[in-house]
């Protein structure tokens, strides 16, 4: 197949959220914006392909129905979902447990391993990522005396940064931060703090701290993935991360460069600029905000424009 199968996002309204999206050419829905799912197969959000013969499916009908579009690899469900956050103010910090406790305690789910790319942030933007305490009896007692400044790990970011985030790690994103975030298909969240923060209602957020101290990894310091970048004539690309769970590469094109799809899937969001995608004698355009799905057979094409992309598929061992 020679056509790009082209995805209308999911738009989540979230006590942090913003309206940074809109900079994306998205119609948000208010003013509180927080979650853009592009690739999503959940049942708590289903992107829909909006071009072509398989136009108004949703992706977890196109995994069930067209199998053959991933060259006919084995799962129950999608395996991916690929979200841009806007944090208009501080995330919650949070731990997501593995695959293994997941299925015990979370009805079948998924783990939920996950990786960032920092798109853009405000100077001296942080998150927290992993934490200080040095045994489980360390991390409980600071987190049964609410020693969070001692507890949690924080991390300047910048443009461009990189970070993995496994599950079993402590993290949060921070306000005035937006993100391309790549995860396991699971929407499986434990919450260890809030800053006390209350709902419209003046409730406090609900908190998992039993089942965040079981999965919670001890000692955790983690450390920010190296972008490096390699130049091929008019386009660098970065390996970000190869993992069991996904590979995430960035392109960036300015002028033209040949590609060859090679893996049961590609998943590509641009995330700036703009350009044409060419295959098989078709060519189709492109624009901030676009997410294509490159299926199985795609083979070799040809991306011409100026234009930023995070690309995501599975690991191929």
């Amino acid at each position: 197949m020679t056509e790009p199968l082209f995805f209308e996002p999911v738009f989540k309204e979230r006590i942090w959220g913003g309206t940074a999206l809109a900079s994306f050419g998205y119609d948000i829905p208010s003013e509180q914006t927080g979650e853009c799912w592009a690739f999503a197969a959940h049942q708590n959000g289903q992107s829909v392909v909006k071009n072509g013969l398989y136009k108004g499916l949703t992706l977890s009908e196109l995994w069930d129905e067209h199998r053959h579009l991933f060259g006919h690899i084995k799962g129950d469900r999608f395996p991916l979902l690929t979200k841009i956050l806007d944090a208009d103010q501080d995330l919650s910090v949070q731990v997501h447990p593995n695959d293994e406790y997941a299925k015990l305690h979370e009805n079948g789910e998924l783990g939920k391993t996950e990786c960032w790319y920092i798109i853009d942030c405000k100077e001296d933007a942080e998150i927290i990522y992993g934490h200080h305490a040095k045994t489980r009896e360390e991390l409980v007692s600071m987190i049964e005396n609410g020693k969070w400044n001692e507890l949690l790990r924080r991390v300047k970011v910048k443009p461009g940064d990189f970070f993995y985030v496994p599950s079993g790690t402590v993290h949060a994103i921070g306000k005035g931060i937006l993100i391309l975030e790549t995860q396991q298909n699971s929407d499986t969240t434990y919450r260890l703090y809030d800053y006390d923060r209350k709902d419209a209602e003046g409730n406090l957020r609900e908190l998992h701290l039993q089942k965040s101290i079981e999965v919670i990894d001890v000692p955790s310091s983690p450390d920010r993935e190296t972008v490096q970048y390699e130049t091929s004539g008019d386009v660098k690309t970065a390996a970000l991360i190869d993992c069991p769970y996904f590979s995430v590469e960035k392109w960036d094109v300015k002028g033209s460069a040949c590609f060859k799809q090679d893996k049961p899937f590609l998943l590509a969001s641009v995330i700036e600029g703009e350009g044409r995608i060419a295959s098989g004698g078709h060519n189709f355009s492109f624009k901030k905000g676009d997410h294509m799905l490159l299926p199985w057979g795609f083979g070799e094409f040809t991306l011409a424009g100026h234009a930023e992309c995070i690309v995501s598929s599975l690991s191929i061992e």
